[in-house]
């Protein structure tokens, strides 16, 4: 089933089993793809929409000078570029991190499931305001948050994301990353970054091999974060 993350740990039960029904099987097509490839183009018109079913993809924009800023990480249950639908074009790139696997909607196709199933209409336009709440505390992590807060952060809100679609649990879990990554979505370089993870692992916090995150101390991690989890609005508070 390739919509089976979708929303799930996030009023997913609000969906009537025909939503659902309706959902898997208007998918158009699917995409494999291996890792770090471009899967939108920014200014590219686009007339379908990704739900993204395995692998870690990336939203992000390059400066004059080179640089690249990750200002999003979708995990599975995604949908990656929905606000495509209504505006027609991405403002930003998009891309694979890992190898992964993507469901497509034609934009007709969602146009249709919009009009006939509007309580479904309703929880897909849910799904890109969670966008808007993830981009607002990044917007705060880059803002307000010292080198080590930035890169906590972003382990615990990547971790409770994998939790929440039942991809983790306990105190580890898989994040085939990058320390280059991780520094462009913490708006700072590799050597900090790597300086940053040295400092977590010694203090006793968290630990990133490169392939997984081991979290050793969760109330600390959270405390260097300034992290608490409401705005990712999971289903159960």
């Amino acid at each position: 089933m390739q919509t089976e993350r979708f929303l799930r740990g996030r009023h997913r039960e609000e969906l009537s089993p025909a939503e659902l029904e309706a959902l898997e099987t208007s998918v158009d097509g699917t995409i494999a793809i291996g890792p770090r490839e471009i899967l939108v183009p920014r200014q590219t018109r686009v007339n379908r929409s990704m739900l993204l079913v395995d692998g870690f993809i990336c939203r992000y924009m390059d400066g004059l000078d080179g640089d690249r800023q990750l200002v999003a990480v979708h995990v599975p249950g995604d949908f990656v570029d929905l606000h495509g639908y209504p505006m027609g074009y991405l403002d930003h790139d998009v891309a694979t991190l890992t190898a992964c696997t993507l469901a497509t909607y034609r934009h007709a196709t969602i146009e249709r499931l919009v009009r006939d199933l509007p309580n479904l209409g309703r929880l897909l336009w849910f799904s890109t305001l969670l966008d808007a709440a993830m981009h607002r505390e990044w917007i705060f992590r880059l803002g307000r948050l010292n080198a080590a807060g930035r890169v906590a952060h972003f382990f615990a809100e990547i971790e409770r994301r994998l939790v929440m679609v039942g991809l983790a649990e306990g105190d580890r879990f898989a994040l085939p990353f990058q320390q280059t990554d991780v520094a462009s979505a913490c708006g700072l370089t590799p050597v900090h970054v790597s300086r940053v993870l040295r400092d977590l692992r010694e203090r006793g916090i968290v630990r990133f091999s490169g392939q997984s995150v081991s979290i050793d101390d969760r109330a600390a991690l959270y405390r260097v974060a300034e992290f608490e989890d409401g705005y990712l609005f999971p289903s159960k508070r």
